[in-house]
C-alpha cells in the first residue's frame, strides 16, 4: 500500500487530474440506484492521498499555494458530478428541436460548476493539512461546509451530497436523525478516508481504531433504532396515489389535456379491494391537471362528484393570480392544490424553490435577446411561493408540503407540533429511465429520517411511493406503471434530535472534528520542531 500510496501522490499534471476525476466519478457507484457504498474507501483514500501531492511552489503566496489542491478537488467533483448527474441531459432531448443544442451546458458545464465546491474543500482543508489523521478530520468538515454552501449559493441545488454514499439503505441513514445530511456528509469522509493513513505505522492503530468505531456506531445506530417498535399510531390515514404515467411530450399538448384528466378521474375512481377501505386522502402527481382551474369550472365539479363527502384530494397544479390577460398582472404558481368533496378548492401551497431555467429564466430580459427560454411548458413564468406552510389533511392532521425537488433541501424545518406527515408531488418523466428518479426517491427517504415523518410521495411516472419515517418504502409503483397505489398508512411521527435541536447536533459534530483536525495537526507541527 505504501509503494501506491507513493506513486499517486507523485502524480502530477494530467495524471493527477485524471486520477481525481476518476474517483470521483468511482464514488457514483455509492448512490442509488447501484447502492455499493465500499467503492467510498477508494475515492476518498485516493482523494487524500491525491491532496498530498498538491503542494504549491512557496514562492507563489498564499492563493498560489493552494491552487493545486483546488484542482485536485475540483477535479474530483467534476467526476463525481459528470457521471452523478447526466440524466438531467435526457429533459433536453424531450423536445431536442428546440433544446439539444443546450445538452452540454447540463451534462458538462453544471457538473463543473458544481465541482467548485469540492475543490474549495480541497483547498480550504489543505490550508490545515498535516500528517495523521488530523488532515482526515479536516477534510471531512471541509466537505460538509462546502455541502452547506452548495444548498445555499446560487439558488441552491444540494443534489446527491457525499452524506447519501453512506445510506444506502434504511438501517444506514438512521444517524441522519440526529446529525442531519450535514453531519452524515461530514462522517461519510472521515470514514472513507481514514484508511489513507495506513501507509504511515505511527497512525495505524488510531486510524484503524477511529474507523471502525464510527463505522459501528453509525451502523449499530441504525439498527437499534430500527428495532424499536414504533408506538401504536393514534391516527390511521388511507391514501391512494395515482401514478397516470403520462409522456412528457404530451402533458402540455392542448389536444390531450383532456384524456390527460379524463384519465386521472378513471384511475382515482377505480373500485377498492373487497376489504379495502375508500381513501380519506387521494394524491395526484405535480402539475397534474394539465389546465388552469379557473379556466375549467367543470374540472372542479367532475373532481367533487368523484369525492366522497369526507374525501380530499390533494394535486399538483398551476395557481394564476391576477388578470391572466395582462402579462404584468398575472402571477403562475407551482402548486398543491386540495379540493375537498364538494368540489371546492380548500387550500394551497405553492412552490418556493423554483428550477432556474426549467420554471423561471434568471436575468430574462438578457437572456431572452440571446434566444434563451425556459425548459418547462405551461402558462407562464412561475413566481416562487411567499413561505411554507401547512396543508390540512382529514382526520385533523397537518402535512409538509414540497414539490418536486423541494424535498432535496434538508434546511426546511417544521416545529415538532405541526405536522404528521410529508406531501411530495414530482413530475420525473423528464429523465426517463435513468438514475435521476431513484436518487430523487432517496432523497425523500433520508428526509423522511431526518424529520422523523412519514411521506407520500406522487410521481407522473414514478417512482410513487409511501415511506415510513424510518425511510423504509412501505410500497411503491415503479417507473412508468400506470396505476394507483393504496396504502393504509399508520401516522406516527418519530421525533427526532435533529429536528427538535433545528440540526445543532450536526455542526456540534462539525465543530469538534475541525477543533480535533486543528489541534492535533497543529501539536505534531510543535513536536516536529
Amino acid at each position: 500500500m505504501e509503494r501506491l500510496a507513493a506513486r499517486i501522490i507523485l502524480l502530477w499534471g494530467w495524471q493527477r487530474a485524471l486520477a481525481a476525476f476518476a474517483s470521483g466519478g468511482l464514488a457514483v457507484a455509492a448512490l442509488a440506484p447501484f447502492d455499493f457504498p465500499a467503492v467510498g474507501f477508494v475515492s476518498f483514500t485516493v482523494l487524500v492521498w491525491l491532496l498530498d501531492g498538491a503542494t504549491g511552489v512557496p514562492q507563489a503566496g498564499f492563493l498560489g499555494r493552494l491552487k493545486p489542491a483546488f484542482a485536485t478537488g475540483w477535479w474530483f467533483g467534476f467526476g463525481y458530478f459528470i457521471f452523478g448527474l447526466w440524466w438531467i441531459g435526457n429533459a433536453l432531448l424531450v423536445e431536442a428541436d428546440s433544446f439539444a443544442w443546450a445538452l452540454p451546458l447540463a451534462i458538462i458545464v453544471l457538473p463543473g460548476c458544481m465541482a467548485v465546491f469540492y475543490g474549495l474543500a480541497g483547498a480550504l482543508s489543505r490550508i490545515w493539512w498535516r500528517e495523521g489523521p488530523s488532515r482526515i478530520a479536516v477534510l471531512a468538515v471541509m466537505f460538509a461546509v462546502c455541502e452547506l454552501m452548495r444548498e445555499h449559493l446560487f439558488t441552491g441545488f444540494p443534489w446527491n451530497p457525499v452524506g447519501f454514499t453512506i445510506a444506502p439503505v434504511p438501517v444506514l441513514m438512521q444517524s441522519a436523525s440526529v446529525i442531519g445530511i450535514s453531519g452524515l456528509n461530514g462522517l461519510a469522509v472521515l470514514i472513507y478516508a481514514m484508511p489513507a493513513i495506513l501507509i504511515s505505522k505511527r497512525f495505524v492503530k488510531t486510524g484503524v481504531f477511529a474507523a471502525t468505531i464510527l463505522a459501528f456506531a453509525h451502523t449499530g445506530f441504525g439498527l437499534v433504532r430500527t428495532a424499536i417498535p414504533p408506538e401504536i399510531a393514534a391516527d390511521q390515514l388511507v391514501v391512494r396515489i395515482v401514478q397516470p404515467s403520462i409522456k412528457q411530450t404530451e402533458k402540455w399538448d392542448e389536444e390531450q389535456r383532456s384524456a390527460i384528466f379524463d384519465l386521472l378521474i378513471e384511475l382515482t375512481g377505480k373500485p377498492y379491494g373487497p376489504e379495502a377501505k375508500p381513501a380519506d386522502l387521494v394524491v395526484w402527481p405535480e402539475t397534474a391537471i394539465p389546465f388552469l382551474l379557473t379556466e375549467r369550472p367543470s374540472a372542479l365539479s367532475a373532481i367533487g362528484n368523484l369525492l366522497g363527502a369526507r374525501q380530499m384530494l390533494l394535486t399538483g397544479a398551476v395557481r394564476v393570480e391576477g388578470d391572466r390577460s395582462s402579462p404584468t398582472s398575472a402571477r403562475f404558481y407551482n402548486s398543491i392544490i386540495a379540493i375537498n368533496g364538494d368540489g371546492e378548492i380548500v387550500d394551497a401551497a405553492d412552490k418556493l424553490h423554483l428550477v432556474p431555467f426549467g420554471e423561471y429564466l434568471p436575468f430574462s430580459e438578457a437572456l431572452s435577446e440571446l434566444g434563451l427560454s425556459r425548459l418547462v411548458e405551461g402558462p407562464g413564468t412561475f413566481s416562487p411561493g411567499a413561505s411554507m406552510t401547512t396543508l390540512a389533511l382529514p382526520g385533523g392532521l397537518k402535512a409538509l408540503p414540497f414539490v418536486c425537488y423541494e424535498i432535496i433541501f434538508s434546511n426546511t424545518l417544521p416545529s415538532a407540533d405541526d405536522v404528521s406527515v410529508v406531501i411530495n408531488v414530482t413530475n420525473d418523466a423528464w429523465y426517463g429511465k435513468t438514475p435521476g428518479p431513484y436518487q430523487h426517491l432517496r432523497h425523500a427517504q433520508l428526509r423522511a429520517v431526518e424529520l422523523g415523518l412519514p411521506v407520500i410521495r406522487a410521481a407522473n411516472n414514478g417512482i410513487s411511493a409511501v415511506i415510513d419515517s424510518h425511510g423504509n418504502i412501505i410500497d411503491a409503483l415503479d417507473l412508468d406503471v400506470r396505476g394507483n397505489l393504496d396504502v393504509n398508512l399508520a401516522v406516527a411521527p418519530i421525533g427526532t434530535l435533529y429536528q427538535a435541536s433545528q440540526g445543532f447536533y450536526g455542526y456540534f459534530l462539525l465543530a469538534g472534528m475541525l477543533i480535533f483536525g486543528i489541534l492535533t495537526g497543529f501539536s505534531r507541527r510543535l513536536r516536529s520542531n
